[in-house]
């Protein structure tokens, strides 16, 4: 009798990819040290992926499959904030691969749809349009981010872990109260035309000229 496939065979081949690149980044990641860790053979995860490039891609979208998903679930944008950190902390594995070089192309020009779904929030919340957020969006990215990758990296536990989580919750509010109420501050250069997020194709990073435009 033929062999029936196994229907598990692809997730335990992403789990073992993003364990060995969290372990030791793309050197870590071939196809013959993920088809051991998968208990699988390295023609099999050939028939499946045609290179390490191929299995990232896959990572990179399952975990925004995954992270979209968790984030739909909730209404406010404290709790979409919430369930972004608890993802992460939850899945650090997968996480950490999402964002590996994520301002530059593929991922750059990817669906962000977590990105794009905070995004709109805030402007139904703050009025205007998504682009107008843009910045911000940048800003309360920055600050989840950092906070869940303090947590991960740092191994924080107990009370250190659960004020860190608070602190960051506390500080995206206060943010967008900011923003809200006209007082947030806006260092820096004006932000370029060119640099457009979580458009997919038409997501670009702006130009030199723009980065050295004149301060506001």
């Amino acid at each position: 009798m033929p062999r029936q496939p196994d229907p598990d065979l692809e997730r335990r081949i992403l789990e073992a990819a993003s364990r060995l690149w969290a372990r030791g980044g793309e050197k870590a990641l071939t196809m013959r040290d993920v088809a051991k860790a998968a208990r699988t053979t390295t023609p099999t995860v050939y028939e499946r992926y045609r290179d390490r490039d191929d299995i990232l891609l896959a990572l990179r979208l399952q975990a925004r499959r995954d992270l979209f998903a968790a984030m739909s679930k909730t209404r406010t944008l404290r709790q979409s904030a919430e369930s972004y950190l608890r993802f992460a902390l939850e899945h650090p594995y997968a996480y950490e691969v999402l964002f590996d070089a994520v301002g530059k192309p593929p991922s750059l020009h990817e669906p962000w749809p977590s990105f794009n779904l905070m995004r709109e929030r805030l402007t139904k919340d703050l009025g205007g349009t998504p682009r107008q957020y843009t910045r911000l969006m940048v800003a309360l990215w920055s600050l989840l981010h950092g906070a869940a990758m303090l947590v991960i990296r740092g191994r924080f536990e107990g009370a250190l872990r659960i004020q860190t989580i608070h602190a960051c919750l506390d500080a995206f509010e206060s943010m967008i109260g900011s923003e809200r109420s006209k007082r947030m501050i806006h260092s820096g250069p004006k932000w370029p035309a060119d640099l457009i997020l979580g458009e997919g194709r038409l997501s670009r990073v702006g130009s030199k000229h723009g980065a050295r435009s004149k301060r506001k």
